[in-house]
């Protein structure tokens, strides 16, 4: 797959239009890497590269999404909703916790930007130490070290930690035995979110965008060949084997592009600050504070009747996957839009970063409207059978429902953060949005669950995160990239009218058994979207559908062939 234009920039400011490439000495040589779009064709050249790559990423991600729903399907069949299942979902924290940490936030956050950073300073050298190894060299060691020591403390700490994430849990031995199989994903998280960080900084999104087929593969290998015997202690064994799968599918990859060699004298400390404790502090503030949204949900849950972690964490799984899709245009782009800021284009930047807002905003809202219109079909659907009873099916779907409201929030969070830490240094202000949004969450949640239970901590969770978004919008101009916040907060604002006329209409056309409610509440909200949108002049959509109907290009193969004359 090509990559996407480096653009290097001169001490003066001037950006090099057609430099030859720089001579790199023997001892700095790396695997070639796929080449850019030529000066001439840039603009066109770079959007093609983003939609194959955002094509190829949408069918990883969703390959990924349909092997966890298996997963969870499996989960609900064999273990229901009940105390057993409670203990895995509490050991599960530290997964979920680690996945943000060290994949999708932390990890990404800080290193692809440094990597973009790097890789535009290579382009610029042409003999000295080679920027990339240095950080390489700066970072992955003391990764290994520090996580592989944590995860060997989080093992040993488990009888003490459970109590302190779920009092009350009807099964503590239970989930200590879970915590204790599933500490060795911090170590192996840890090496898989440098590959992909690395990886994606390199154009390189296969790899990267496959990790969760490979995990997931391994839970559910492992609930089938070790759940008659070992319980639910299997799919903790999973989460292990998944770890370790994510790190062999991507370091072949990432021999080949940062293999290097020694050069005698090179300084390969360069890019040591590059990562220091002031660019990581923001993002580990902030990914952590994402995150203790679940732990703020699964410690109110706890002392609620056996199964309500459960409920929360199945409708959470299920309502949660139109938030994923919608972001992988959001991770698609990142290393684009922080390789632009190392050049100093921050214009290409922001029309990027805003187009891909407006872009994430109507994909989640889609998937948000669908969930409105049939919760309790999709759930009946995906998990009533085995232990899984119709009473847990009206509690998920009613939680569903609710964690519906706030899936714009979570997307906005997702995509406004990328821009905030596509700089060289990150800031605080993200940190401080999202503590904000968890002291709401926490304020809410416990007058709400003793209210309405399980559904009244998913409203709690719409109402932080959505407060976060709205901090994080209002002050998008203080990070990496200069937002209007204006014109994108009107934007989104009729998209999600047109969103909520589209559920109306597929909550009206939900009748039938569950695979053809679904199917034609789907189908309701994706015809009354569009055309709620076009109403309400909406963005995004009329450009879409243009493109939608403009034809295709004819091609030298396409061209009628005409017939000699004789």
């Amino acid at each position: 797959m090509a990559e996407a234009a480096s653009t290097g920039v001169l001490p003066d400011g001037i950006r090099p239009v057609a430099a030859p490439a720089p001579e790199v000495p023997a001892c700095e040589a790396v695997a070639p890497e796929a080449p850019a779009p030529e000066a001439g064709s840039a603009a066109a050249g770079s959007g093609r590269w983003l939609a194959r790559a955002a094509v190829l990423t949408a069918a990883f991600t969703a390959a990924g999404a349909l092997l966890g729903l298996v997963r969870d399907q499996l989960l609900a069949s064999v273990f229901g909703a009940g105390p057993e299942t409670d203990a895995f979902l509490v050991a599960w924290t530290v997964p979920e916790f680690a996945a943000t940490l060290l994949i999708e936030d932390g990890m990404a956050l800080v290193l692809v930007p440094a990597f973009a950073a790097a890789l535009a300073r290579r382009g610029a050298l042409r003999a000295g130490a080679d920027p990339v190894r240095a950080l390489v060299r700066a970072t992955l060691p003391r990764l290994v070290l520090t996580l592989g020591a944590a995860a060997v403390v989080l093992a040993l700490a488990a009888p003490w930690l459970v109590p302190l994430l779920a009092p009350g849990l009807a099964r503590p031995a239970l989930a200590v035995d879970c915590v204790r199989l599933t500490a060795s994903c911090l170590l192996s998280f840890a090496l898989a979110g440098w590959c992909s960080a690395a990886l994606r900084a390199h154009g390189s999104y296969a790899a990267p965008a496959a990790i969760y087929v490979a995990y997931n593969a391994g839970i559910v290998a492992a609930i089938v060949l070790l759940g008659p015997e070992w319980g639910v202690r299997a799919a903790a064994a999973g989460v292990a084997a998944g770890g370790v799968l994510m790190v062999l599918l991507q370091a072949p990859g990432v021999w080949r592009r940062l293999r290097l060699k020694a050069c005698p004298g090179a300084d390969t400390k360069g890019d040591a600050g590059a990562v220091a404790l002031a660019v990581i502090a923001p993002v580990v503030v902030f990914a952590v504070s994402r995150q203790s949204q679940v732990l703020v949900e699964r410690f109110l849950a706890a002392p609620l009747p056996a199964g309500a972690i459960s409920h929360l964490n199945y409708a959470q799984k299920v309502a949660q996957l139109p938030m994923t899709l919608s972001l992988m245009v959001c991770t698609v782009s990142f290393p684009v839009v922080a390789r632009a800021l190392a050049a100093g284009d921050t214009g290409a930047a922001r029309r990027r970063a805003e187009r891909d807002l407006l872009l994430a905003g109507l994909i989640v809202l889609t998937g948000a409207a669908t969930v409105l219109a049939a919760a309790p079909q999709l759930v009946q659907l995906l998990f009533e059978r085995g232990a899984f009873d119709r009473t847990d099916t009206a509690v998920t779907a009613t939680v569903m429902r609710v964690y519906a409201l706030g899936l714009l929030g979570h997307t906005l969070v997702g995509a406004l953060v990328r821009c905030s830490f596509s700089a060289a240094r990150p800031l605080w202000h993200p940190a401080a949005a999202m503590l904000a949004g968890i002291a709401a969450t926490g304020a809410a949640g416990h007058p709400l669950a003793g209210m309405w239970g399980a559904p009244g901590i998913a409203a709690a969770n719409a109402l932080g995160i959505s407060l976060t978004a709205a901090l994080l919008l209002a002050g998008s101009r203080r990070g990496g990239v200069p937002l209007g916040a204006g014109a994108l907060l009107s934007g989104l604002a009729r998209l999600a009218a047109a969103a909520l006329a589209a559920a109306a209409a597929g909550r009206l056309c939900a009748v039938g058994p569950p695979l053809l409610a679904v199917t034609l509440a789907a189908a309701a909200v994706l015809v009354v979207l569009p055309a709620a949108a076009l109403a309400l002049r909406a963005p995004v959509v009329p450009e879409l559908l243009a493109r939608a109907r403009r034809p295709r290009p004819a091609t030298p193969t396409d061209r009628p062939r005409t017939k000699a004359p004789v």
